[in-house]
């Protein structure tokens, strides 16, 4: 698995077509997040946005490789390893890209009254939850299960947007839990956004690799 991260990963690179989702990102972070903000609320952005953001990287990972080149790495590997390789590359694109942006919202936010450990920690976690969400609409909004790049780019965009307004999405109740602790002074963990999360990605990687496996 580590050969075909590395595979997955030189692929993106070399691509370059993770720069759109990025910066994209980025730019949504540097608008939303101003200084003296209140950090739980900078925090709660940053996790936002990282759920179109992971959407799209997923999309990108399991498109880049050309047919032909993907059917002999499936024939060598396995569909399934692939195609696990391929959203697990994904994820930890947006991960390094979370972890950065949630940095910037630590240094610059307004701690007054919550603990810098206590804030960090819930925002690793309502980051974690929110790319796993993320991860999650890309793996079922992309091949094999969704093949047409036009319905795969509006699928991804209407699941991450219901991703973040569903009150049952557990990036919503990571992104929830952030912002009501701006109110409060009280900075609570995610843990069941996160446990959510989880089972959601586990659950939308397995349907898509399986997918992979009967297609190939």
């Amino acid at each position: 698995m580590t050969a075909l991260l590395r595979y997955h990963g030189a692929l993106l690179m070399r691509s370059q077509r993770w720069l759109a989702p990025l910066i994209t990102y980025a730019a949504f972070v540097a608008v939303g997040i101003r200084p003296g903000d209140p950090v739980s609320d900078s925090l709660g952005l940053v996790a936002a946005g990282l759920v179109p953001a992971a959407a799209w990287l997923v999309r990108i990972c399991v498109t880049v490789e050309p047919d032909a080149a993907r059917a002999c790495t499936a024939a060598a590997a396995g569909p399934v390893r692939v195609h696990a390789a391929a959203l697990l590359t994904a994820s930890t694109g947006a991960l390094l890209a979370g972890a950065a942006a949630a940095a910037v919202a630590l240094l610059t936010g307004d701690r007054y009254g919550v603990a810098p450990g206590t804030a960090a920690l819930a925002g690793a976690l309502a980051v974690v939850a929110c790319v796993l969400t993320g991860a999650a609409v890309g793996a079922l909004c992309s091949r094999p299960l969704v093949r047409r790049r036009g319905h795969g780019i509006l699928a991804a965009t209407l699941g991450s947007l219901l991703a973040l307004v569903l009150a049952a999405s557990p990036a919503r109740g990571a992104v929830s839990a952030l912002v009501a602790a701006g109110r409060s002074g009280t900075v609570p963990l995610p843990l069941t956004a996160l446990a959510g999360a989880l089972l959601l990605a586990a659950g939308a990687g397995t349907t898509a690799c399986l997918a992979a496996a009967r297609r190939t």
